[in-house]
């Protein structure tokens, strides 16, 4: 057991409070005590970025590049032991563990190099004697509000951007996960950077989440969650004109043809619907089936559903860890129910299991005999839930695809170019995937989707410019010639 803090303007403090941190695969195995800051820590927190900030930037690109290349590099010779650690304490097998901080490590690599590719433009003015130049410059104090799936990545591709740009962090992560956050945190800071660049402000939501998005201190603001938390973010950042990048729910279809390589539909339905137990934001949820194909469909993902491993996190023969939580464990089996109510025919799964550790863990559930009005169709369950529609034709199966408040990824499974052609084109969603698992992204290229999935610039690539930096345009008067 251990016992730890959080990190302000370059030191660990001891917060105002502590909460338990306990491994979902045991709930007996208690990881440790976590600090939660206080509002005035907050408030130092955002005086020491500030600082920090202006002598980052000044510092240079060739600096910038070698500390995230630092970051980076530690991160992905580390990746077995902190995925191990993510393994204990969020749930998901240690391969995928290791997987994941293997690939936060490929976006501080990454983004240290785009650093230096942080180039300007020169124009020629429309005036007789005036230089055009366009730069980029970094926004300032970005704030950082990360949730618990994916405790390094997804904080590596915000956090990363916002340093390879020259801009201050503060971030609060999921309290979920704050062995990972620390973890991170320690890989961070033990770099040659100013203290307060980088401060890390674990704390309940409504407490420390509310106040630094409030802050008028605040100059931009990049949130991974739910619909209703970015809403409320939404609206208490407006006032100060915030700047905002938000990727929020989603309910992603996978549309499976009649002229679909079945072996490879049913293997990528599997992947999509129950990889990371079903919680990712790219989990296929709704698989949209040809009538034609439906039967023996259903039939073989039921097979591939119930042959799933599903064990403490640490067991090497795991292929499904538990859910993250009690409560999420709750709201799992309550949209069992609901799905059951609604006249769902739950084929199986959907149960809590007992294993020799106590812990959240449940079986993966296939529904059939669903359509797209259903409540288990339309809300995101964040569950190895994945819920099976019918369809007579490709153009309802598109129709159904789109019907959705969220469009964050969507994929089909097809042999026809035309129609794989048309439903790239079609498909009304950030991330379009043809013959492959809707989960599953590369961090060199955007990342982001439609309607209430995502809100503001893109994530990911060279396209986070758009988001951690601000454009500046200087005109020049040319000097008289000698």
């Amino acid at each position: 057991m251990q016992q730890t803090g959080i990190h302000i303007a370059g030191r660990w403090d001891a917060g105002a409070t502590q909460i338990e941190n306990r491994n979902p695969s045991d709930v007996s195995d208690l990881i440790g005590h976590y600090a939660q800051a206080s509002s005035e820590q907050l408030e130092e927190a955002l005086d020491s970025a500030h600082r920090a900030q202006k002598i980052w930037w000044a510092a240079g690109v060739q600096k910038r590049h070698d500390v995230l290349m630092a970051i980076g590099t530690e991160l992905m010779n580390r990746s077995a032991e902190i995925g191990e650690l993510i393994a204990r304490e969020e749930g998901k097998p240690a391969a995928e563990g290791k997987g994941e901080v293997y690939r936060a490590g490929q976006f501080f690599t990454w983004f240290a190099a785009e650093a230096l590719r942080n180039q300007g433009d020169l124009a020629e003015s429309v005036r007789t004697g005036v230089e055009v130049d366009v730069r980029r410059e970094p926004v300032g104090v970005v704030a950082i509000v990360s949730p618990w799936n994916f405790p390094v990545a997804t904080p590596a591709w915000k956090i990363a951007p916002a340093l390879a740009f020259g801009n201050a962090v503060v971030w609060k992560p999921a309290n979920l996960t704050l062995a990972s956050a620390v973890a991170l945190t320690d890989i961070i800071t033990r770099q040659d950077i100013p203290a307060g660049l980088f401060n890390l402000v674990s704390g309940a939501g409504r407490q420390v989440g509310q106040r630094l998005i409030e802050s008028p201190r605040v100059d931009a603001i990049s949130f991974t969650g739910s619909v209703s938390v970015g809403r409320s973010i939404a609206a208490s950042a407006i006032g100060n004109m915030t700047r905002l990048q938000m990727e929020m729910g989603s309910k992603n279809p996978l549309v499976i043809m009649d002229d679909a390589d079945l072996d490879l539909a049913v293997s990528c339905a599997a992947g999509a619907a129950f990889g990371g137990t079903g919680q990712k934001c790219t989990a296929a949820s709704r698989l949209i089936v040809h009538e034609s194909i439906h039967d023996v469909f259903v039939e073989r993902l039921v097979e591939a559903a119930e042959a799933l491993t599903v064990g403490h996190a640490l067991d090497a023969s795991t292929q499904l860890g538990p859910v993250v939580s009690d409560a999420q464990l709750q709201q799992n089996l309550t949209y069992i129910e609901t799905g059951e109510a609604e006249g769902a025919s739950l084929l199986c799964g959907g149960k809590r299991l007992e294993r020799a550790t106590e812990g959240y863990y449940m079986s993966p559930a296939v529904f059939s005999d669903t359509h797209n009005d259903m409540r288990i169709n339309r809300e995101e369950m964040f569950a190895p839930i994945t819920c099976v529609i019918k369809t007579g034709s490709y153009e309802e199966a598109l129709n159904m695809a789109n019907d959705s408040e969220f469009g964050l990824t969507a994929g089909i499974m097809t042999q026809s170019l035309a129609r794989a052609s048309h439903f790239r084109a079609n498909a009304r969603a950030g991330c379009v995937m043809v013959n492959l698992p809707t989960a599953g992204t590369d961090y060199h290229v955007p990342f982001g989707g439609r309607g209430a999935s995502s809100y503001g610039p893109r994530e990911q690539g060279s396209y986070a410019a758009e988001f951690y930096t601000v454009v500046k345009t200087a005109y020049v008067a040319a000097g008289d010639p000698l």
